[in-house]
């Protein structure tokens, strides 16, 4: 996604071209005892029924999650190797996970590449502190920070060295449970385009500076200062955010979050792994940890399944079944059946964006309609036969109330395309009530390999069929058709970004009945109550610049449906969109990328 944020400090920029030029456990195969079931007895020998074998709860970590003490030798030369695999890997199949034990750290910087992740082990941030930095930059590409994805850092203090450390990330690169002893600086070096993000459950004592950053969400946070605003930042429960001022200058700022519930996590109580389960907040504003422990329960290792790359999708329902929760630890998985969360209560977690392939057309993963499923840190890549969804949350027809305690889908990430040729009908799906969505990125590639209008069809990005369903932080791009369609009701949306897709041959291959374009953003006109704030569309038909979108959100004009901040974007003039939302918004025209905006609707 090309991204044209306002001028930089230093200078007037060009615009730019589109983006897309810019150890194994294989040993458990499913036998029937390892599955739970009975062999068969030879009639012959009369042998006894064997009984089903337990899977083990917990065990080592594999190598590719790589654990640091203080008196670890070598950490610097460790993170320098692996980012020099990772920097530029952007479809490669290299994943992991580096976590820090309680204690503190001096003099590193941990530069982070595609698919790596950096955790602290302890229960606050501050319980590891780091005297350096975990940075983020572009040199790769040129400075140019649009396309650094899949990368994350959880659970740590910086006092940065300069004293600003610099995160310029994307899309599928959040920033949970982070304590910055200084200031957080968004943009590459040279302050190249950019486009991200998200930060949740942070402490940044001094000021955030997003510079070319065009649009980001913060949620239950705390900062210094925020220094400027381009298209669309989003606030929601953080202390120190800008006041509400949008269109201008664009922030979005809501006092507290309705509901949330933040990311299990990883951690050590004295030699022993468990994980951390935060209780859900309602109205939430500042950071869980701010005042001691988090509130919250905990599990330990041991109740987990720790599955590892060649693993089964049987033997991971086996373990399921069985009654553990599954740790997902780096790689990739492939899946010739869904795996399929019955319990109430079940974690599924990954560490270092495991990856989950649908190889023969299945969903990747299926929860029941039950209370307090945990969906968190993985990476769903659609596979070269079309599965019609990839990821379902409660059945359909799923109705039990879940108010209390929710299912959390948290830095689930979805792609169709760009790692090879991949498909899929619509790729997330919401049943149950009262699911969170925090923070997704659920992306029809643009570039990489496998790609192309008919290459990586994917018709529909998510769909939330459930009542009081509440999004925060949801990135959704480049669908052949519509990118969200909602048809539950009371669902609530905090920030929304979106890119229709690029590569839309001409007008009729986007025409919907009588309209120009599928919205991204579609409340279905059964729907009587549905809010929204904060909420962002931008066209770059490359392939057709004379095409164009009616509008970026379409809703039924009624009072209980009400959206606040919405903008539209043409990218360099290359297609137009007639509205923002209906009817209502200024067209977007000629070449300046300039935001056509709406304070409120209706």
């Amino acid at each position: 996604m090309p991204h044209f944020p306002m001028d930089s400090p230093d200078s007037v920029r060009s615009l730019p071209a589109r983006r897309s030029v810019l150890g194994a456990m294989a040993a458990t195969a499913a036998s029937p005892a390892l599955l739970g079931l009975s062999s068969p007895a030879s009639a012959a020998s009369a042998a006894p029924v064997a009984q089903p074998r337990a899977l083990p709860g917990g065990g080592d970590l594999g190598p590719n999650v790589i654990v640091f003490d203080p008196s670890t030798s070598g950490i610097q030369a460790k993170l320098d190797e692996v980012f020099r695999q990772q920097e530029s890997a952007q479809f490669g199949t290299g994943r992991y996970a580096l976590l820090f034990k309680p204690g503190t750290y001096n003099g590193l910087n941990a530069q982070l590449g595609f698919y790596t992740s950096i955790a602290g082990l302890g229960l606050s941030p501050d319980d590891t502190a780091i005297n350096g930095d975990v940075t983020v930059d572009a040199g790769w590409f040129n400075g140019n920070a649009t396309q650094n994805f899949w990368r994350s850092a959880e659970n740590l203090a910086l006092t940065p060295v300069s004293g600003t450390n610099r995160w310029a990330v994307a899309q599928a690169a959040p920033f949970r449970r982070m304590h910055v002893r200084g200031g957080l600086n968004l943009a590459p070096t040279g302050y190249g385009w950019a486009s991200g993000g998200y930060v949740a459950d942070s402490r940044i004592d001094g000021s955030v500076g997003p510079y070319s950053q065009q649009q980001w969400y913060t949620r239950d946070s705390s900062v210094g200062g925020w220094a400027n605003a381009v298209w669309n930042m989003v606030f929601s429960g953080v202390q120190g955010a800008p006041a509400q001022s949008f269109p201008n200058p664009p922030y979005t700022t809501l006092d507290t979050t309705p509901v949330s519930r933040e990311k299990p996590f990883l951690y050590l109580n004295g030699s022993e792994y468990r994980v951390f389960l935060p209780e859900r907040r309602t109205n939430a504003r500042g950071t869980t940890w701010g005042n001691g422990t988090p509130r919250g329960t905990s599990l330990p290792l041991t109740q987990f399944y720790v599955a590892r790359p060649g693993v089964t999708a049987a033997t991971l329902n086996a373990a399921l079944t069985q009654g553990l929760h599954l740790l997902l630890t780096p790689g990739i998985y492939h899946l010739d059946q869904p795996i399929q969360v019955d319990r109430a209560g079940t974690v599924v977690l990954g560490l270092g964006y495991a990856t989950l392939i649908p190889d023969n057309g299945v969903t990747a993963l299926r929860t029941a309609d039950v209370d307090g499923v945990r969906l968190a840190g993985f990476l769903i890549d659609a596979g070269p036969v079309n599965s019609s969804t990839l990821l379902e949350v409660g059945p359909t027809g799923a109705s039990a109330n879940h108010s209390a305690n929710p299912t959390t889908v948290q830095d689930v990430f979805i792609r169709i395309g760009g790692a090879g040729a991949g498909k899929a009908t619509t790729s997330m799906v919401i049943n149950s009530r009262h699911t969170i969505i925090d923070h997704t990125w659920v992306w029809r590639a643009d570039h990489g390999t496998g790609v192309g209008w008919e290459t990586n069809r994917a018709d529909y990005g998510i769909r939330v069929n459930g009542d009081d369903v509440l999004a925060t932080g949801l990135f959704v791009e480049h669908f052949n058709k519509y990118d969200v369609q909602w048809y539950g009701q009371r669902g609530r949306t905090i920030f929304f970004q979106n890119e229709k897709a690029y590569d839309a041959p001409n007008q009729a291959a986007i025409q919907n009945g009588n309209v120009k374009g599928y919205a991204a953003y579609k409340v279905a006109d059964s729907v009587t109550t549905h809010e929204g704030w904060g909420l962002g569309s931008y066209c770059y038909y490359n392939v057709d610049p004379t095409i164009v979108q009616h509008n970026g959100f379409a809703a039924p004009n009624t009072p209980g449906v009400k959206f606040h901040d919405l903008l539209v974007v043409s990218l360099g003039g290359q297609g137009q969109y007639e509205h923002v939302v209906n009817e209502t918004g200024a067209p977007t025209s000629g070449t300046s990328t300039v935001p056509s905006t709406v304070v409120s609707y209706p």
